[in-house]
């Protein structure tokens, strides 16, 4: 039969504007792509990303070219041939794998996870703000075991302060989003450690970041911009104590379960990420996040609404996905 591939562009609109050190946005952007054969269809998401060089149309452009390739029955192996890393092979990748558990009525998990999975604790995001407005929100949060803090480089002693008051239960994630120099870093790992965060994330820019070789860890760092896919861990050995591995970084899942496996055997800790996305995005990370040290796929938390079938969230963890909505 017949392989029909299309896409199309979605809008999401998010709960409240979502700010990191690099901007604010209202909305989230996706694009989805549908592969249908033998009377199924497979979805798969993506967030084009402009940080690492993409954009909507990019991301179509690099679907389109490889769908006579997909209409003429490739699959995974010859995608990640064909593609570069990055967005749109994640939406080709998770749609092909959707694809085959449908057709063959063999659940993705089944193939891919060592147990059934299980419910798993995620990160719920602090966007940034004022120390006094993030403060706020953390205390609303504060029951939350585990929250994730953007910072911006200024006024950040005073974020982590603030935020490690409001809600002094739940244990911290700095995330720094390449926002932090040579000259503050020191000061602000230490503010950090006082506050008793459990990880700091991507404090310096990517490719300017080998002072953390040199530097001592009184809080663990993971590479987050820094790493992208399985040939990025070896050169980050001796700066990073954790990676975080994000499906629209890898291109996909087939590459992100390689890269988990690799990582963990050289020794670093593991964090399951996401962009701001619905739950087709994070369907395929949760699944990779059952062998994950950190799980940050709050995602479709941060919108105003989700898709039909969407994850199950409670106050404290998020439930593995329907075969409805993937997989």
């Amino acid at each position: 039969m017949k392989t029909i591939i299309s896409t199309e562009t979605e809008t999401w609109p998010i709960r409240n504007a979502f700010t990191l050190s690099r901007g604010s946005k209202s909305e989230a952007v996706v694009v989805v792509c549908r592969i249908a054969r033998d009377g199924r269809t497979g979805f798969g998401e993506c967030v084009p990303y402009a940080r690492y060089g993409e954009s909507v149309e990019s991301v179509l452009a690099e679907i389109s070219a490889v769908m006579p390739l997909i209409e003429e029955g490739g699959g995974r192996t010859e995608i990640m041939q064909a593609m570069k890393p990055g967005a749109a092979r994640n939406a080709v990748d998770c749609a092909l794998w959707d694809l085959e558990a449908k057709i063959s009525d063999v659940p993705v998990h089944r193939l891919i996870c060592a147990t059934p999975p299980r419910p798993v604790p995620t990160c719920v995001t602090i966007s940034l703000d004022d120390p006094q407005e993030m403060a706020q929100h953390a205390r609303a949060n504060a029951l939350r075991p585990l929250l994730k803090v953007k910072l911006g480089g200024k006024l950040d002693e005073d974020i982590i302060h603030a935020v490690s008051a409001a809600a002094p239960d739940a244990r911290l994630i700095l995330d720094a989003n390449e926002s932090w120099t040579e000259d503050n870093i020191h000061d602000l790992m230490m503010a950090a450690a006082q506050a008793r965060v459990m990880l700091i994330e991507q404090p310096l820019p990517a490719g300017q970041d080998e002072i953390l070789e040199h530097i001592p860890h009184p809080v663990p760092i993971c590479a987050d911009e820094s790493v992208h896919v399985t040939a990025d861990l070896e050169r980050l050995r001796e700066r990073y104590d954790a990676v975080n591995i994000k499906l629209d970084k890898t291109g996909g899942l087939t590459e992100a379960l390689a890269m988990r496996e690799r990582a963990h055997e050289i020794g670093f800790s593991v964090m399951v990420g996401c962009m701001v996305a619905t739950s087709l995005s994070m369907a395929p990370a949760l699944l990779l996040a059952q062998e994950a040290q950190y799980v940050d796929l709050d995602g479709p938390l941060l919108l105003a609404r989700d898709r039909p079938y969407g994850l199950h969230y409670s106050a404290v963890v998020v439930s593995p996905p329907d075969r409805r909505l993937w997989g």
